[in-house]
């Protein structure tokens, strides 16, 4: 096992070399070799003490107070803020509530509301074919409610097939089975050109790699906070509106957290400005505060910076996969060009209805991904605290297990 030595070796030194080495002491991890953090994030070391501080002191001693007094009221769009300096928006474009789906609803109406403003034959919303399913989902409930259809299309083909009738454009950054990177900025100016707006959908690319959203004049975004981000399960997802369009937003869900004077009690409803419009309803709090202390980890480091290491994180798997598992056993569906990559690898397996097996004993024996039925297995590769010695040895024991079934 010669050229097993060379990447245990290899490892050791891109791991002595690592900026971001030290980050991973901020989290709460063991000898688990976890590569699911595409699917939830691990913990972060400041979010228990933070969480027994809000549950203690802001709501056991001060109550009510703590809506003024410990900044309840305005976490979301400052924690918004903050999420929006990963995703490339200046402030005030990005609110945190709700979910990712409720977040989808919100955007897509809204976009079609403002595309319809300009025509009313924008009568189409193109959905991605191989979207997350709620996504289509939404996209035809916000079609029935709009008049519109939804035509599917590969997220490669949105350029093309937007025309004249189109009115929003569902598109995911990243593919959530393969890890494909989809073209952001060619796409947009496509569908600009087009006369119509894009709806991102930025879950697996949020806290991975640049996004850009005001660099390319992005129209409005969603995502979730519980992967790269690290907020938690079900911790509230975001939803970002460009400030060009914020007057115009007008949501499907107007609910007195968005109101612009929420305690007046008015039974005429009269959206605030800015980003408050994507507010619904009485805020998350617990988990929002959480989500705000996770988020600390990013304090001192460059989204630049994470890209790098995902980048090199990816392909040495990708060679110590084809270095250690004997040809016909896998086959990787994430592409090889680092423009089109995220931060995960999916490899297909070969022998028909093993995947789900194979996935098990590998968490069994102490590497954490997910398997995708019906061939898929995905490994995130979270680069705050994941190493080049785990991605060796889990390319090792993948090796292991598919040569021992």
């Amino acid at each position: 096992m010669a050229d097993g030595a060379a990447l245990a070796e290899e490892a050791a030194g891109l791991d002595a070399a690592d900026p971001l080495r030290a980050k991973r002491d901020a989290f709460t991890l063991d000898d688990t070799i976890y590569l699911d953090g595409n699917s939830l994030g691990a913990l972060p070391r400041a979010v228990p003490p933070r969480l027994a501080d809000v549950v203690a002191r802001e709501w056991g001693e001060l109550r009510i107070r703590s809506w003024e007094e410990s900044g309840w009221w305005t976490a979301p769009e400052r924690i918004g803020d903050r999420v929006g300096r990963l995703v490339g928006a200046a402030p005030g474009q990005v609110v945190v509530g709700d979910s990712t789906s409720v977040n989808v609803f919100k955007a897509v109406v809204a976009a079609v509301r403002i595309a319809q403003e300009r025509g009313a034959h924008r009568d189409q919303i193109l959905v991605d074919e191989a979207t997350f399913p709620t996504d289509g989902y939404i996209a035809e409930s916000a079609a029935r409610m709009t008049g519109c259809t939804v035509r599917p299309v590969a997220a490669g083909d949105v350029p093309t097939a937007a025309g004249a009738r189109t009115a929003v454009a569902l598109v995911n950054h990243v593919d959530y089975r393969t890890g494909r990177r989809h073209d952001l900025p060619g796409t947009t100016a496509a569908v600009h050109a087009a006369g119509a707006l894009v709806v991102w959908d930025l879950c697996h690319s949020a806290g991975a790699l640049p996004v850009g959203l005001d660099a390319h004049g992005v129209d409005l975004a969603v995502g979730c906070t519980y992967k790269y981000l690290n907020g938690g399960p079900g911790a509230p997802a975001y939803l970002y509106v460009a400030q060009a369009h914020q007057p115009r937003f007008d949501s499907p869900l107007p609910g007195w957290n968005s109101h612009a004077d929420p305690f007046g009690m008015a039974s005429a409803y009269t959206p605030a400005d800015g980003a408050v419009r994507g507010r619904v309803g009485t805020p998350d709090i617990l988990s929002m505060l959480a989500l705000e202390a996770a988020l600390e980890v990013w304090d001192d480091v460059t989204i630049d910076d994470v890209r790098a290491k995902s980048l090199a994180l990816t392909d040495f798997f990708l060679r110590c996969v084809e270095t250690y598992v004997p040809a016909g056993h896998v086959r990787s569906i994430t592409p090889t060009a680092h423009a089109e990559r995220g931060s995960q690898v999916a490899l297909r397996c070969v022998a028909s209805g093993k995947a789900g097996e194979v996935m098990a004993e590998l968490v069994r024996r102490g590497v954490v991904g997910d398997f995708r039925r019906p061939d898929v297995l995905r490994f995130g590769f979270t680069p705050l605290y994941t190493g080049f010695a785990e991605v060796e040895r889990a390319a090792r024991v993948l090796a292991d297990v598919l040569t021992e079934g």
